[in-house]
């Protein structure tokens, strides 16, 4: 079983799929993607 340790590829994998399934959703999903990568930024993101 492979653990994902990196969130930042993923976060932006289901971004670009919902992006392109949906465009009207491209301000919200940039917005989400934003504040989580700025978040794990501010805590290290580091989930030891």
């Amino acid at each position: 079983m492979h653990i994902v340790t990196s969130v930042g590829p993923l976060v932006s994998l289901i971004a670009g799929i919902l992006i392109l399934v949906v465009p009207r959703l491209l301000n919200f999903i940039v917005a989400i993607y934003l504040i989580i990568i700025g978040l794990l930024g501010l805590f290290g993101g580091h989930l030891h």
